[in-house]
């Protein structure tokens, strides 16, 4: 039984498409949504860039969730919303071990076939370590 949705928001448009995913299926569950942004920092990481980096990121998100809240409200779900530092899968598994999350919902990003091969996908990577359901919007 779900109780406990994570939605992995970017603020890219196939993020936009799994929060509204999330905000239709939350309240069919009678679930909670917790909604995570994840910043990463550039690598190799400089001191000073590293800090310019993640505050501007930050600042971001925050004025994302400012205005997700009252799409949330209108949704009539209770929603937490969150900003972690770090590498995007491992911030967001460790999430979901940690806050009790019983499905994971992420949007969909399109690399092309050799980023993504040499890079790796963070769906990709969360859906192999995730500890509960993940749902990927495309």
């Amino acid at each position: 039984m779900t109780k406990h949705l994570l939605v992995a928001f970017d603020a890219s448009p196939s993020a936009q498409k799994a929060l509204e995913f999330a905000l239709e299926l939350a309240p069919l569950v009678h679930a909670d949504l917790y909604v995570l942004a994840v910043v990463r920092p550039p690598e190799p990481a400089d001191d000073v860039e590293t800090e310019a980096v993640i505050e501007n990121a930050t600042e971001y998100f925050e004025k994302q969730f400012a205005d997700l809240s009252e799409k949330v409200k209108a949704a009539g779900v209770t929603a937490k919303f969150e900003i972690a530092v770090g590498h995007p899968a491992e911030q967001i598994v460790h999430r979901a071990e940690t806050h009790d999350i019983d499905h994971i919902v992420m949007g969909h990003r399109g690399h092309t076939f050799f980023r993504r091969w040499l890079l790796g996908s963070v769906s990709k990577q969360v859906i192999d370590h995730a500890p509960c359901t993940v749902t990927v919007v495309r």
